[in-house]
């Protein structure tokens, strides 16, 4: 059998060992199927199983537990939160209007977009070339009075890591609410949402060993958010439907995990993203980390000028090496990611980059493979494209 080394794991992981085995029972046991808003034993047996997830989930990240609403994954969260919170604002007489950063997941940008074709306003926070947001450029848009500031915890291509208790500082200073997307920061960085009244924060399950199609929306108060599915008075009423039990329990387990065993984790992410980047900075010439000192330790986008990143991407998939782009390339289109474009990268480095992900269960070994085949690659590339190998 073919050896995969999987290196993209800010796409998705695997399912723990531990997940699975806490919803096993939910797959196959004849007590524990039932509907959690049923009123009999069989319904509340499984009701109390979505609360203690709800539970496990708060606990683990500092937030009192009827504030988490689960919806079916990060997409879900990020529309919930900035479409509800314009909705909302009507509410109170205020205007529909939003702010997002540049670097946003598109989740969080094309409900941006939603809101102005609702007839609403969105306003679009810089950052600089290290993919970080500006204190005073969040001060400027914050003029604008929007009812909610999106800004991500921790990029999902580059790894930047925000400082996100100082622009919930600042938006609570001028009355605005503040969301973050927080998918690729649980169980990488330090997130403890008590040091963060009051702001709205994004999770996903399959990004930290739980099932796809599961995540979560944390709120401070259910009247914050304009639902946007009507139907039942589950969750508040802020996200009706009948829960996904399966996945809940899933998700409460892979957060307390998360959590729990971030230190050492992210300690062993880090010396395998430095010992990619020092690697390879040593065996090819003219390469770029994309993103500054104030990173995940998870991510690494890298750009090899000269060489196109889906072909890199293509011929590191024969060899047996699984990563992503980091341009977001569209075929034929010649566009490029659009968090690199608003870093200031060029276009040519920004078609190059190439994003590496880990972890806790990647290897050194699996450094090693990649730092043993890549230069190769970049190598044939750039000959091709008549470029300095």
């Amino acid at each position: 059998m073919e050896h995969i080394t999987y290196l993209d794991n800010a796409a998705t992981t695997r399912i723990r060992p531990e997940v699975s085995a806490a919803i096993a029972p939910f797959l196959d046991d004849r007590q524990q199927f039932g509907n959690p808003s049923s009123s009999h034993r069989i319904g509340r047996t499984v009701r109390a199983a979505v609360e203690d997830a709800r539970r496990r989930v708060a606990d683990a990240l500092g937030t009192p537990p009827p504030g988490v609403v689960f919806t079916s994954g990060g997409t879900e969260a990020d529309n919930l939160a900035v479409i509800g919170a314009a909705l909302a604002a009507t509410r109170r007489n205020k205007s529909m209007c939003v702010a997002v950063s540049s670097i946003e997941h598109k989740a969080v940008l094309d409900a941006a977009s939603a809101v102005v074709s609702l007839g609403g306003e969105s306003h679009t926070v810089p950052v600089d070339s290290s993919g970080l947001v500006s204190p005073d450029d969040v001060k400027e848009v914050l003029r604008q009075n929007p009812a909610i500031l999106s800004v991500m915890w921790v990029n999902n291509e580059t790894g930047v890591t925000q400082d996100v208790g100082e622009l919930a500082s600042i938006c609570a200073d001028h009355g605005v609410h503040f969301h973050t997307d927080a998918v690729q920061a649980v169980g990488k960085v330090p997130c403890d949402l008590s040091e963060l009244p009051g702001v709205l924060t994004t999770i996903s399950g399959h990004k930290i060993g739980a099932p796809k199609g599961i995540g979560a929306l944390i709120i401070p108060e259910a009247t914050l958010i304009e639902p946007l599915l009507h139907g039942g008075g589950q969750q508040l009423g802020v996200r009706p439907g009948t829960e996904n039990v399966i996945g809940i329990v899933a998700l409460g387990v892979a957060v307390e995990l998360a959590v729990a065993e971030r230190q050492n984790a992210s300690r062993h992410m880090k010396l395998l993203r430095d010992e990619l980047e020092d690697g390879l900075r040593s065996a090819i010439a003219n390469i770029q980390i994309n993103g500054g000192s104030q990173r995940a330790p998870h991510i690494s986008n890298i750009s090899f000028p000269g060489a196109d990143g889906t072909s890199i991407l293509m011929h590191l998939d024969q060899a047996g090496i699984c990563c992503s782009s980091g341009s977001a390339c569209n075929t034929g289109t010649g566009s490029y990611s659009h968090v690199l474009r608003a870093m200031g990268v060029p276009p040519d480095s920004a078609r190059s980059a190439v994003r590496v992900s880990f972890s806790h269960d990647n290897t050194t070994e699996d450094v090693d493979r990649a730092i043993a085949v890549m230069p190769d690659i970049v190598q044939k590339l750039r000959s091709l494209n008549g470029a300095a190998p």
